[in-house]
């Protein structure tokens, strides 16, 4: 059974995350997210701002930020979203609130750019 690590609701971080395991965010983040190889989820409660990147990304709570991932993004019902969302695979749930735009093309390199 593979351990997730947890920002906990009264931990504020202001700088960069970064994690090479999946990583829970329940807390508050100012800066950036990097998450390796792994997935996301930012926790109803949780608020982030920040440029967030993730194999997949959860989002149940406030992300102001863009946000780009490997394989997939889910937006909960819970979840309000002011920022670019990339990814191949996208899902927003009924009742969430997304602003900005939205790209479900594959990660871009900077190759590709």
């Amino acid at each position: 059974m593979e351990t997730i690590a947890r920002i906990g609701p009264s931990i504020h971080i202001k700088g960069e995350v970064s994690a090479r395991e999946p990583l829970s965010i329940a807390g508050h983040i100012d800066g950036t997210v990097n998450v390796d190889g792994h997935a996301l989820t930012v926790d109803a409660g949780g608020q982030v701002k920040a440029a967030v990147t993730a194999e997949t990304i959860v989002v149940a709570g406030a992300v102001h930020g863009c946000l780009m991932a490997d394989a997939r993004i889910v937006v909960r019902e819970t979840a309000t979203v002011d920022g670019d969302i990339s990814a191949p695979a996208i899902s927003v749930a009924d009742g969430a609130t997304v602003h900005g735009k939205i790209e479900t093309a594959g990660r871009k390199t900077l190759a590709a750019a």
